[in-house]
Order: structure tokens, then sequence, then C-alpha cells
């Protein structure tokens, strides 16, 4: 390629100071040259997709699609790990799948088209995609003791990519954001509880492990699913689309009002104190397009999910719609039913600055214990899907608990149990099944490897009814891997529940420490349930 210097020619030089028309013409044509020139080079260059970048982690043991964009026609070649894959360009897009990578390194990937990409400090390894809403967008530098993590944080075996909060109406191709070492200052503002998900994880597996964080603090699961899904159902049609479509069409009339109001007083020379009406904010599927959407199909083991606060109101909902986003995702990436771990919900009154005492005063209905509900329902119903209980690391006044190591550690050992397959005591006992007699309440767990817990003198937590379905506390005593529920109250009871509470006061353990679920026997109307 010709290169074009800096300096002048004489024949420049006099084209600028004023040389006949013939010495101008021929100028002209020298210049056009170089422009077409140097335009050629622009548009030769193949680019990556940021997710491929210096420091970037890999997923081994699968098929690892490696794409990005260059002119059509142009000839890419991706060398990695003794590997080297060839295609061409097409529509200004290529992609080329590296068959199944070992683990380790550091690497280093080669791209070549006309021009060269030398991405270094590679690792292959295991890469988790982290998402939900505020608490899982709580950052390591807010947490507890969070002085001693960041001083920690050192590990060049641990990746952080972070991807900018980003609202679109149609899918993006791409991000912003690149890979870096977790340090103590990448790793500052990075998840809290993905930081400690993944320092647990690549200590006990010994292993690179890349960390993908994509959430947003106050928002709704719906808005992370793809709009064909939506549209697919014709209950998320009724109930999630018409209703939004309704509520920003009445704020985009309030807010027109709003203004002509103000346009008017200012014309008359009025004071208008009058505030504008409050926009909805959300709008369904805008995070998946522009924050999943972009990484897919990056190449990655699993996801943790932190999210559901948002979406309690509508628990009865959630029922269909957590289990349907999983889907959403796992058909997207085509990666087959890939590990999708979520957090419980923690305990948080909602009536602030009450006492332990007042809050356990006797057995109510919950739409957060509906939402734990329905996340375990999930994991009911779909393979390959977790949930790290977290009843004992709440604040009772603080929607975002800052303890956030346990909870990250405990998603850590879920994936170990359902990602890697450890016979491990990693899962949290779920309720299985209950069976009642004598006027006692026989409850049997899933996940229970050794004898129940009780973390205390007394076992807390559980409620029974009779057929008047009138709840009321009941005492409880472990029997090995079961537990006998029951109260002098309701001589027969038919329904049993643990932990049914936004704040639940309980204390029952697996023999591994994890806390049980909170659950309930009944199917009794909740309260989030529909009416009609």
């Amino acid at each position: 390629m010709q290169v074009f210097r800096k300096s002048m020619s004489p024949k420049v030089r006099d084209a600028r100071n004023g040389v006949s028309g013939r010495k101008r013409c021929g100028f002209a044509v020298v210049s056009l040259l170089a422009a077409a020139a140097f335009a050629a080079q622009a548009r030769a260059d193949v680019r990556l997709h940021p997710l491929f970048s210096d420091n970037m982690v890999l997923q081994q043991g699968r098929p690892v699609p490696v794409w990005g964009w260059a002119d059509k026609g142009e000839k890419i070649a991706v060398h990695f790990q003794g590997q080297v894959k060839q295609t061409t360009a097409r529509n200004g897009r290529w992609r080329v799948d590296l068959e199944p990578l070992l683990p380790g390194g550091p690497f280093v990937m080669e791209v070549k088209g006309r021009n060269q990409i030398i991405l270094t400090n590679v690792l292959v390894g295991e890469v988790w995609v982290c998402s939900g809403q505020s608490n899982m967008e709580f950052p390591l530098s807010r947490a507890v003791k969070a002085k001693e993590a960041l001083a920690a944080a050192t590990n060049s075996m641990l990746r952080l990519f972070t991807v900018p909060r980003t609202k679109s109406q149609e899918p993006l191709e791409t991000v912003k954001g690149k890979w870096s070492l977790c340090s103590p200052e990448a790793a500052r503002n990075f998840s809290a509880v993905a930081y400690f998900f993944g320092q647990a994880l690549q200590k006990a597996r010994k292993i690179p492990v890349g960390l993908i964080h994509t959430s947003w603090g106050g928002s709704p699961a719906e808005a992370w699913m793809s709009r064909d899904a939506l549209m697919a159902d014709p209950v998320y049609r009724k109930e999630i689309l018409k209703t939004y479509a309704a509520n920003w069409r009445r704020y985009e009339e309030a807010r027109a009002a709003w203004q002509k109001e103000a346009k008017a007083a200012k014309a008359a020379g009025k004071k208008f104190n009058k505030r504008p009406p409050r926009s909805p904010w959300w709008r369904c599927s805008e995070l998946y397009n522009g924050m999943i959407a972009p990484l897919i199909p990056f190449a990655i083991r699993g996801a943790i999910w932190y999210q559901g606060e948002s979406n309690a109101g509508r628990a009865y909902q959630y029922r269909r719609l957590f289990p349907d986003m999983i889907r959403n995702w796992r058909e997207k990436w085509g990666q087959g039913d890939f590990p999708f771990l979520a957090v419980q919900l923690a305990p948080w009154d909602k009536n602030r600055r009450r006492s332990i005492e007042e809050i356990a005063a006797q057995p109510v209905e919950s739409d957060w214990a509906e939402l734990r509900e329905a996340q375990v329902l999930a994991a009911r119903i779909l393979p390959n899907v977790g949930i790290a209980v977290i009843t004992d690391v709440g604040d009772k006044d603080d929607i975002h608990p800052r303890n956030k190591q346990p909870v990250g550690e405990r998603l850590a050992l879920a994936a170990r149990v359902i990602a890697y397959g450890e016979p491990i005591d990693g899962l949290s006992p779920l309720y299985r099944s209950v069976e009642f007699k004598s006027g006692k309440a026989i409850v049997h767990f899933d996940y229970v490897k050794g004898p129940l817990k009780v973390k205390g003198d007394k076992l807390l937590g559980f409620a029974v009814a009779g057929p008047d379905r009138k709840f009321v506390w009941a005492e409880a005593r472990v029997n090995g891997k079961t537990v006998e529920v029951w109260s002098p109250k309701v001589p027969n009871p038919v329904a049993v529940r643990f932990g049914w509470a936004d704040y639940p006061v309980v204390n029952l353990y697996s023999s591994a420490g994890l806390p049980v679920s909170p659950f309930r026997t009944d199917d009794w109307p909740m309260v989030t349930q529909p009416k009609e």
C-alpha cells in the first residue's frame, strides 16, 4: 500500500499557491487517489465484538463463537490454541466457531483480515453472566467488610466485564466495555454478589473464571425478556404488553397537557409550579435488547440472577414469567439448558422499624413469600435451575442488605452441584411433601444429605391451619431429615407453612449450614392472584 507522508511535495505546494489549471487538475487527481486509498484502508479493517479483548476469558469445553464486522467478501482467519478457523464476511458480518477449548492460559488470539488484531493475556475457563436488579448491581465498595474484600481482590485468574446500563427498543449488536483483571480498582464498582461468586468458584474449581455483569436496579423481569417471547403468549400480551402500552399512552397524554399548561402560563406571565407527570420509566424488552442481546452468542457456562423485588406485587404472574424468561435466554443463546442460578429474595420488613417480636406476632399473607415460592417453582419445573436461599442474610429495615459474601458463596455452591456435578451438600433443602396423621404434619425435603439442624433452642417459623384455613404458629421438632409440626389449637391440620412472611424469622438449616427454603403445602388462593 502506498504511504502518504505528512510533508508536501513541490507540486502540492504549487497547487496551493495557485499554479496553472493543468497542474491544479493533476493535484486534484492525486488528492482523490489519496483519499480513496485512505478510505479503502478504513473500510478494510476487520473488527471484533468488544467481548473479545485483551484479558478476556473464553469458555472451556464447548464450541466458542468468535465474531465481528468486516467488508463484504473479506476473508478472515482466527488463530487460537493451535486452531485456524477461516470465513468470509457477508453483509458486513463474520463469525467462526472454535472447537471446544482446553482450560488454562495465558494465550494469544490472532485475527487476520486485511489488517491484523492481536489479543493477549487470554484465559480459557468458566464464563458466567451475572444479571438482575439492584441487589446484583450493588457494588463491592458498599458491601460489609468492603475494605478487607477490596484489599484481597487481586486475582489474575478472575476477569471482569461490565455491560453499561443501556435501554433500547430494538436488539443491539454490540456493547461498550472491555475485560479487566480482577484488582481492587476493577472490583470496587463491580457487582459484590458476582465478585464473591466468582472468587469462591475460582478458588474451588482452580480454573480461570470470567464474569459478565449486566444489571439495572429496579428493573422488572419483563424488561429482560425479548419482545417475541412476550408476544408469543396471549397472557403476556394482555397482562404485560397491553398494560405497559396503556401506561405510556396515559403518560404521554398527561405530559402533553402539562406542557400546554406550562406554555400558556409562560405566555401569560404567570408562575407555573405544577410538577410534570411521572414517567412509567420501564418498557418491555428494553434491557434484553440493550444488555443481553448484544452478548449473544458469546459462549458461557451459565447465569446467576438476583431479581424479583420489582415483580413481587405480581408474584402469581412471576410463576410463569420467571421460567419463561429462563427459557427465552436459553433459546436465544442456543447453548442448551445452561445452568441458571437465582438468589431468593432477602428478608425485608416493609413496615420498617418494627421489632422482631412485632414482625412474628402472628402468621400473615405475603407477596414476597409468594415471589420466593415462584422462584423455587422455576427450579422444580426446569432443568439445571438452582436457588440460593438467604433467609439469614437480610436486613429488616433495608431492601439492599450489605452482607453479600454469603450470597455469592451460596451461588458458587449451587454452581458446583448443578453446573459441575460435584457431590457436595451445596443446595438448600426444598419442601417435597407432607403427610398428616394423628394431628401432626410430617414434612419431607429434597436436597437433605444429613440430619437437619436448628440454630437456637426452639424451632421457629412453622404455622399450621385446619379446614378453616386460619394459620396459627405451631410447635415443631426435627426428626432426622424430616420435621414434625403440630399445634393444640389445630387438632386436624391440613396445611403447613414455613417462613411465610416478608421478613421470615426462621432457624432451620441443612447439615451443611444452608437455610431451608420457605414454603407452603397448600394451594389456596394467593394475595397476588388476579380475582377473575
